[in-house]
């Protein structure tokens, strides 16, 4: 999402009082970046914290949006502005956490937060595991670490269309792994998830080592073709 893209999403979503806040916030944010510390975690007593998709709950809530709106007011590049949000996202809670991975495609900062993107991975908060896979990493993340990551999601129970690039970064790497996990589950009569199926699929050709043809993972059915026949 751009700066634009939220504001429009939270048209709906804030009070006037709300948006006076907010607008007055990110005014003093762009005058003077050190206040955005004491800022920052008022975002949800003063803006909301309301799903803007009520039915999505892995996705953006109206403190997300604020914050990040927040962060993108900041006046900073380069060093500065990676010590500013390092700083925002370890004193945060998890509600703050997420809203600085989520602000990560918004800001000027290249592949240099990532390690903010790989301390997520390493918590067991689901909603912060899918925030830290969104479009920053999707354009950044290495590939080992983001099948991890995906694989993570499938282990925790995120589901993965809470990961938007994921279609775009699947790889038959991704996939073995997946036919894999999926054998072990149906081997020892435990369900499979559903959402792997389309990952399976797209590379209908990758084996799971040590097991038989993944036509045995009924999971492995979808309408989408594989690049082979596209």
């Amino acid at each position: 999402m751009t700066p634009d893209d939220l504001r429009t999403a939270l048209t709906d979503r804030m009070t006037e009082k709300g948006w006076k806040w907010l607008t007055g916030a990110c005014a003093s944010v762009a005058a003077d970046p050190a206040v955005v510390g004491g800022l920052f975690p008022l975002a949800g007593r003063r803006c909301g914290r309301v799903r803007l998709d009520p039915g999505d709950p892995y996705g953006w809530t109206v403190d997300d949006a604020a914050r990040c709106l927040l962060l993108a007011a900041l006046p900073l590049t380069g060093t500065p502005l990676l010590e500013r949000i390092g700083a925002l996202y370890r004193s945060g809670d998890a509600a703050e956490r997420r809203a600085v991975l989520r602000a990560l495609p918004l800001l000027p900062v290249g592949d240099a937060a990532l390690p903010l993107v790989r301390d997520a991975l390493r918590t067991n908060d689901t909603r912060l595991i899918a925030a830290a896979l969104g479009d920053y990493a999707t354009d950044h993340l290495d590939a080992e670490t983001y099948r991890q990551g995906v694989l993570k999601c499938v282990f925790t129970g995120i589901p993965l269309t809470a990961l938007p690039g994921l279609p775009g970064r699947a790889d038959a790497e991704m996939a073995r792994m997946m036919a894999a996990y999926a054998h072990e589950r149906t081997a020892a009569g435990r369900e499979v998830p559903a959402d792997i199926g389309p990952i399976l699929a797209l590379f209908p050709d990758v084996p799971a080592p040590g097991h038989g043809d993944l036509e045995s993972v009924p999971t492995a059915t979808t309408d989408r073709r594989s690049p082979r026949e596209a």
